[in-house]
C-alpha cells in the first residue's frame, strides 16, 4: 500500500513539474514573441503617471503591443522592476517582444518631440506649436509666461518671458510640465548670453532686458543677416536723439497682428509698444532674438542712417535724411505696386 502511495505521489509531482515547465515555456513564448500588431509595424503608446504594473499591462495589452498581461507582469516581477516602470510616451519598434517593450519602459526611453522655436518667433507662436504637439496647452503657456511669481523664480524683471526663450530646436517629451519646458528655454538663453555679453551691454548703457528688447526688434526687421548691424545703427542713431524708432513689428506686437499689414489706425494707437507714438525702447522684447541679432544690437555699423525702407522682400534701402528717405519710399512702393 505504501509503495502504491509513493508511486501516486511521484506521478502527481511529475505532472506538476510538467505543467510548470509547460507554463514556463508558454510564458517564455508569450514574452519573447512579438504581438501581432507590432509584427506589422511600430506603435505609439502612452503610459500615464501613477499607473501600476497591472494597469500598464492592461493598457499595453489593449493597445495590442504585448501578447499576455500575465506574461508582462511575471516578467516585471522576476526582473524586480514592477515598481520602477516609467510613465511617458513610447514609440515601440516593429518586431519588439514583450521583453523589449518592458526594457524600454524600465529605461524610460520615451519618444522625443523635436520642437523648433525659430529666431524672431513670438511667445504666442511657441504656445501654438506646443499645443499642436500636445506638449502643453496654449493658454497655460501664455498664462505662465506672464505669471509674476514664475518670472521671479527665473530672475526675470520684465512683463513676460517674451524674448527670454532662446530660439533653438528642443527635444521635449510628453509629460513634461509647462514650467519645465519654459525653464529649459530660459536656461538655454542664459547659457548663450553669458557674463561677457551682459558686460558689453552694460558698457553700452543697456541692461540685459533692454539688450533683448532692441535685439528682438532688429530680428523682426531684418530679413538678410548682413543687414542687421545697419538696422541696429538706425535704431541706435534714433535713440541718441530721442527720435521714435517707428518699427512696424512693435506695432504688430501691440495689435496682435503678428506679421500682417498695419493700418493708419494701428500706427496711431496709444500703446506702450507703439514705437511710432512713444520714443525709446518699448517695455520689453517683441520676439525671441538669435545670437546674430544680439551681437548686432551690441555692435551697430558705423553709419549715420536714420531711415530705411524695404526694396523687396529681402533687402532695405537706407537713408540719412528725410528727403532721401521719402524719395526712396515713393520709388520702391511704386515698384512693388506694379
Amino acid at each position: 500500500m505504501l509503495h502504491w502511495e509513493i508511486m501516486q505521489l511521484r506521478l502527481v509531482i511529475g505532472l506538476v513539474v510538467l505543467l510548470s515547465m509547460g507554463a514556463v515555456v508558454g510564458v517564455a513564448h508569450e514574452v519573447l514573441t512579438p504581438a501581432a500588431k507590432l509584427d506589422s509595424g511600430p506603435l505609439l503608446v502612452e503610459i500615464p503617471a501613477h499607473d501600476g504594473v497591472l494597469d500598464i499591462a492592461s493598457r499595453l495589452y489593449a493597445a495590442g503591443v504585448i501578447r499576455s498581461r500575465v506574461g508582462f507582469v511575471v516578467l516585471a516581477v522576476a526582473r524586480g522592476t514592477s515598481r520602477q516602470l516609467k510613465a511617458g510616451e513610447y514609440d515601440l519598434a516593429r518586431g519588439a517582444s514583450t521583453l523589449d517593450v518592458l526594457s524600454q519602459i524600465e529605461a524610460g526611453r520615451v519618444k522625443q518631440h523635436l520642437v523648433l522655436h525659430p529666431e524672431g518667433a513670438t511667445l504666442t507662436e511657441l504656445a501654438r506649436v506646443l499645443e499642436t504637439e500636445r506638449l502643453a496647452a496654449s493658454g497655460a503657456v501664455t498664462r505662465l509666461a506672464t505669471d509674476r511669481a514664475f518670472l521671479a523664480t527665473l530672475g526675470i524683471d520684465g512683463p513676460s518671458l517674451e524674448g527670454y526663450l532662446f530660439p533653438d530646436t528642443y527635444q521635449l517629451v510628453r509629460g513634461m510640465t509647462t514650467e519645465e519646458i519654459l525653464t529649459r528655454m530660459v536656461q538655454r538663453l542664459r547659457a548663450k548670453v553669458g557674463p561677457d555679453l551682459a558686460a558689453r551691454a552694460q558698457a553700452r548703457g543697456l541692461t540685459v532686458h533692454q539688450l533683448l528688447t532692441l535685439a528682438s526688434i532688429i530680428e523682426r526687421e531684418a530679413v538678410e543677416r548682413d543687414e542687421m548691424r545697419t538696422i541696429s545703427a538706425v535704431f541706435w542713431n534714433r535713440l541718441k536723439i530721442n527720435m521714435p524708432l517707428q518699427a512696424d513689428p512693435t506695432v504688430q506686437y501691440a495689435t496682435g497682428k503678428e506679421r500682417r499689414a498695419l493700418t493708419r489706425a494701428d500706427l496711431a494707437m496709444d500703446h506702450p509698444f507703439n514705437t511710432y507714438r512713444r520714443p525709446g525702447l518699448p517695455p520689453g522684447p517683441i520676439a525671441s532674438p538669435g545670437l546674430a541679432a544680439i551681437e548686432a544690437a551690441l555692435d551697430p555699423a558705423p553709419v549715420k542712417y536714420l531711415y530705411f525702407v524695404a526694396m523687396d522682400d529681402h533687402r532695405h534701402y537706407f537713408s540719412a535724411s528725410l528727403g532721401e528717405h521719402n524719395a526712396a519710399v515713393a520709388r520702391y512702393r511704386l515698384a512693388r505696386a506694379r
